[in-house]
Parts: structure tokens; C-alpha cells; sequence
């Protein structure tokens, strides 16, 4: 055991950011104030999309993208196993059923392929996950989607900076919402917070909605006849997801460093992916060539009869040295709820081999050279 500890992500906060903070504190709005069209419109201007929704957290808005695309009782959503169980969950709280398609062998996103074989006449939607931060293959999808008048929600989470053919996710030009979100570990954070980016203006005004309790002031589209200057007008159950103009005046201020946090993933993917290429039981994480990970995340697999010891071994032997290694993640079925819910295991034998196999290594921008050597020397020593 040592008293060193190398958690496996980890937020990067500076004087301007504290400062970003202290000025809406020392300002008349705290709250939906105009901080938060600001972070938006920086936000659809950095990715490129037409509009930007800022809101509570990631599972938010993950919530308020099923809810725009119309999402119902006993509509079917297909997505990918391996992600956090927020994507899922998101389904069942419109009421619909969660569909599970396996996973490309290399890439570890959800396989276009096996979307294909899900689809029924009872799906509405399929929500790719970009996994540690690689884009799915988003043509071959948005294609499928199209064929199928299905609605895409591209989970974008672990993908703020990452590119598929030259152009950043959340665009929406493979989809027609894109989430992401600001949690601690992520890309940028705003302590907790999220974003949904759209070009469609029906969506979008949806969401803004949605995140205020399905109440609106826009007099244009009252149902009744407003009774004096002060009358908004509650129209469907939306929920309180709005975000604060103190969060988002820390994301406009982590959004300024978003590309510098980014160039040192890559810089650290990079040392990884040439210091650990020898060791013959890991297998590194595979990149296709038109598309460049944020890496989100830095995942290997480890092989258990090469190194002669369990996945489970290795993980703790990598803690008590000191790594904060993590495994992402349990397939979201497996989890003793969806059990409950009627899925079983073996529905996605790919994600679940993977998944017996896998460990994340520690990788954040303020990770010093010294603790990338670290991990390294850790892991090499094994």
C-alpha cells in the first residue's frame, strides 16, 4: 500500500474560474440571468451547432432529449450497453423500453449493425453513446435512422472536442440532438450541469421548456388568452432542470480552456499508447483514422491467461500502488434494477466480454508527466 493516489479523472480548476464565480455571486442574478444564454451561445459556437440548451446535469439532459423527441409508453429506444446507466434510464422515464445492441469488437461503441437487427416497428429512437469519447460510426447510424424514421440523440458525454470526419460532435449533422455533460470528471464542469444541442427549432423550444416546468411566457404560443403582462402559461409536466448562472459562468470560463485541456488527453493517450504498446497482456484501446477521441476515458483489456492472474488482481494491485483505476462499465442490464425490469444476461455477449476484460487507467489534463511515468512503471512491474 502507498500514500500516493492517482484517481482516474479528475476536474482542473483555476483563479479564473473561482473569479467567474465570485463576480455572479457579487451580481444581481444567480439564476437563470444572462449568464446562461452566454454559455449557450459559446457552447453551439464551439461545436457548431444552431442552439444550445443549458441544464441541471447530463442525466437531465439526456431526460429532456427523449422527452422533445416525443418518446412514450411502450416505444422502443435502442442504445448501447456499455455507458452509464443514466442513457438507459432516460428511456424509462418517458415510459419506454430500453432496447440493448451489442457492441463493435474493436471500437467498443454500439455496432450499426447490430441496430439494425433490433429494430421493430415499436422503435422510435436509438441513442449511440460515444464511448471514453471516440464517435460512433454516426453516417452508417444516422443512415439506419433515416431508413427507419427513427430520432437520434447522440450521447455525447464523454465526447466534448472530439471529431468524426473533421467536424466536432454536437454538431447534429449525424443527428437531431446531441447531450453532454459537465460532471467533475468530464471534459469541462460546472460542478454538475449539462448541455443539449440541436439545429431544429421545434426541439429546441421543447427543451427550453421542458427544463422549466412546461411553463412559457412566449405570448405567441399561449393556448389562452393572457390576462395581464405578468401571465405564463404551463402546458405540459416539465421538471425544474434549469442550471444557474453560477454554473454557467464556470463553464464559460472552462470552456476558454476546453482545446488546451483537451491537446494534454491527447498528449497522455499518446505517451500510453507507445510506453504500453510491449506489454503483451493489455490490449490498448484501437482509434479509427476518421475520427479523433477526446479520450474521455483511457480504457485496456486485460488478458488473464497471458498474465497468468484475474482482471480482478490486477485491479487491486494497481489501488494499492496508488492508481485510481475504475472499470467502465457494468452492461447497463446486468444492474439488479433492469434485472427486475426482465432482462437477462447474454443479450449482448460482446459488451459483457468486454466488459470481464476491462480497467481504466487514471488519465486527466493536470496529470503531471510523473504521474503518467507512474501508471506506467506500475503497470510494467506487474
Amino acid at each position: 500500500m502507498t500514500d500516493k493516489f492517482i484517481p482516474y479523472g479528475r476536474q482542473w480548476i483555476d483563479d479564473d474560474d473561482i473569479q467567474a464565480v465570485i463576480d455572479v455571486l457579487k451580481s444581481d442574478y444567480l439564476t437563470t440571468g444572462p449568464k446562461i444564454k452566454e454559455f449557450e451561445e459559446s457552447f453551439a459556437d464551439y461545436v457548431g451547432a444552431k442552439y444550445a440548451v443549458a441544464i441541471a446535469n447530463g442525466t437531465a439532459a439526456l431526460h429532456a432529449a427523449c422527452f422533445a423527441a416525443g418518446i412514450k409508453e411502450g416505444d422502443e429506444v435502442i442504445t448501447s450497453p456499455m455507458t452509464f446507466a443514466a442513457t438507459a434510464n432516460s428511456v424509462l422515464y418517458m415510459e419506454g423500453k430500453p432496447i440493448f445492441a451489442d457492441i463493435d469488437p474493436q471500437t467498443y461503441n454500439i455496432s450499426p449493425e447490430e441496430i439494425k437487427k433490433k429494430i421493430t416497428e415499436m422503435t422510435a429512437a436509438v441513442i449511440p453513446v460515444h464511448y471514453t469519447g471516440q464517435p460512433c460510426d454516426l453516417d452508417e447510424i444516422y443512415r439506419i435512422a433515416r431508413e427507419n424514421n427513427l430520432t437520434v440523440i447522440e450521447d455525447a458525454a464523454h465526447a466534448l472536442g472530439a471529431t468524426y470526419k473533421g467536424e466536432k460532435i454536437g454538431n447534429c449533422r449525424y443527428s437531431d440532438m446531441t447531450i453532454f455533460s459537465f460532471h467533475p470528471v468530464k471534459h469541462i464542469t460546472t460542478g454538475e450541469g449539462g448541455m443539449i444541442t440541436t439545429n431544429s427549432e421545434e426541439y429546441y423550444n421543447k427543451l427550453i421548456q421542458f427544463r422549466t416546468h412546461g411553463i412559457t411566457k412566449d405570448t405567441d404560443i399561449f393556448i389562452k388568452t393572457a390576462d395581464g403582462p405578468w401571465y405564463h402559461e404551463q402546458q405540459f409536466l416539465g421538471y425544474n432542470y434549469r442550471m444557474t448562472d453560477i454554473q454557467a459562468a464556470f463553464g464559460i470560463s472552462q470552456l476558454k480552456k476546453s482545446d488546451g485541456f483537451l491537446e494534454r488527453r491527447r498528449e497522455i493517450a499518446g505517451i500510453y499508447n507507445r510506453e504500453l504498446a510491449d506489454i503483451d497482456w493489455l490490449k490498448l484501446p484501437f482509434q479509427k483514422d476518421d475520427r479523433e477521441s477526446s479520450w474521455h476515458l483511457y480504457v485496456v483489456q486485460v488478458d488473464e491467461e497471458q498474465l497468468g492472474k484475474s482482471r480482478k488482481e490486477v485491479f487491486e494491485y494497481l489501488r494499492d500502488k496508488g492508481l485510481g483505476v475504475q472499470v467502465h462499465y457494468i452492461p447497463v442490464y446486468w444492474h439488479s434494477y433492469y434485472q427486475k425490469l426482465g432482462y437477462c444476461k447474454g443479450i449482448c455477449p460482446v459488451a459483457e466480454g468486454f466488459y470481464k476484460r476491462t480497467i481504466t487507467l487514471p488519465l486527466y489534463p493536470r496529470m503531471s508527466d510523473s504521474d503518467v511515468e507512474y501508471v506506467i512503471e506500475v503497470l510494467k512491474g506487474l
